[in-house]
């Protein structure tokens, strides 16, 4: 038997992919041909059914996501939601105003569109979703900066060495010439940077942080690594009664955003690192900081915050918890995402967390879900 020899498969089952319809239901034997590794030229039963084939289809799917978020970048740097948000166009509408190729135009469109963000309205336009909103550059929670930053070559390159970075290889490095948060530092001036991502992924966040968590009156609030300051400026606007410490690099801070208060006696900026020192309050907040570090560095950081605190003080470590099963968890995406910017950051567990913070001289004191993915662990000095 030549490798050239063989065997019958259904076309059906070519075309059987999620989300499409066909009229022919059967699994029996139509004419499309494929390679056998029976070792004999045969043609299978038309009886026999081919379900044990499907699970190779959904992979084969999968296989493919990542040209959905290179659509998604595409779309913003191309900016089709402006060009949609006055009504549905079509692609060649578009093309013609952004001097680009219609086809081109209407591919990303057709492809977003399976996961609601922009809709086909017919056989050529397109229109906006409330998904496509957040892509605005205008809107009050943009998502605009994150994609942006989600899909930058410093998360996207060191994507195509997950399998060396598992074998201990220091990718980000051997890319770009320096770590993750060197790099950032050096360019936290460039357009659609890390920080500036991040705070547009704070933006549509820190609304469900505030709703959850009350600060008592009179009680000084520490946000630690706190970038731009969107979180403390939710924090301080929804407790009047409050002040806050605004405490990361000079290069971040530079950016803050704290003047939107409308009241400058509230709130100061304090620059550092808090492997060495941050400054006393009475709240320590810590969003999604633990998962940019690994054990050992985020030993050390909870260590600092703890020999500033008083047997009052409460650090608030504000994250994604994961959850032991199968379940999607948008923490496991961001988990193995953050491998890129040091190896062993990572999402994790509420109890990995209270280990940690067991380590660090802390302890416990409450847990609160958040309406989004995020989950507020309150801990004290142990």
């Amino acid at each position: 038997m030549s490798n050239n020899d063989i065997i019958f498969i259904p076309i059906k089952l070519i075309y059987d992919f999620e989300g499409f319809s066909y009229s022919d239901n059967t699994s029996h034997i139509h004419s499309t041909f494929c390679p056998s590794t029976s070792g004999d030229y045969m043609s299978l039963p038309s009886s026999q059914p081919l379900s044990h084939l499907e699970p190779g289809i959904r992979l084969l799917h999968k296989s493919v996501g990542f040209i959905f978020q290179a659509a998604l970048r595409a779309a913003i740097k191309l900016k089709l939601a402006e060009h949609l948000q006055d009504g549905p166009q079509t692609a060649k509408q578009i093309a013609q105003k952004i001097e680009a190729n219609a086809t081109m135009i209407h591919k990303i469109l057709r492809l977003l569109a399976t996961q609601n963000i922009f809709t086909a309205v017919d056989k050529h336009q397109f229109a906006m979703t409330p998904e496509a909103e957040f892509l605005l550059a205008d809107h009050p929670h943009s998502l605009h900066k994150a994609v942006l930053m989600l899909t930058d070559k410093t998360l996207w390159e060191p994507s195509l060495h997950v399998a060396e970075m598992a074998l201990g290889e220091p990718i980000f490095k051997r890319i770009f010439g320096e770590s993750f948060f060197e790099y950032w530092e050096r360019n936290a001036n460039l357009p659609h940077n890390f920080h500036d991502g991040m705070a547009s992924f704070s933006t549509l966040e820190n609304p469900f942080i505030t709703a959850k968590y009350p600060f008592p009156e009179n009680s000084l609030i520490a946000d630690i690594g706190g970038g731009t300051g969107g979180l403390l400026l939710g924090v301080l606007d929804a407790n009047p009664k409050t002040e806050g410490v605004l405490f990361d690099m000079k290069a971040v801070t530079d950016k803050h955003i704290l003047h939107k208060l409308n009241d400058d006696s509230r709130w100061k900026i304090e620059n550092g690192s808090f492997f060495e020192k941050v400054p006393s309050a009475d709240f320590y907040l810590l969003k999604s900081i633990c998962r940019d570090w690994d054990d050992d560095h985020l030993i050390q950081i909870l260590t600092t915050i703890r020999q500033s605190m008083t047997k009052t003080s409460k650090v608030l470590l504000i994250d994604i918890h994961l959850s032991h099963d199968n379940q999607p968890n948008f923490g496991k995406n961001l988990g193995l995402l953050c491998s890129h910017l040091i190896i062993g950051a990572d999402e994790r567990t509420q109890e990995e967390l209270e280990i940690l913070l067991q380590q660090a001289g802390l302890k416990t004191t409450n847990i609160l879900k958040t309406d989004c993915d995020l989950s507020i662990l309150e801990a004290q000095i142990g």
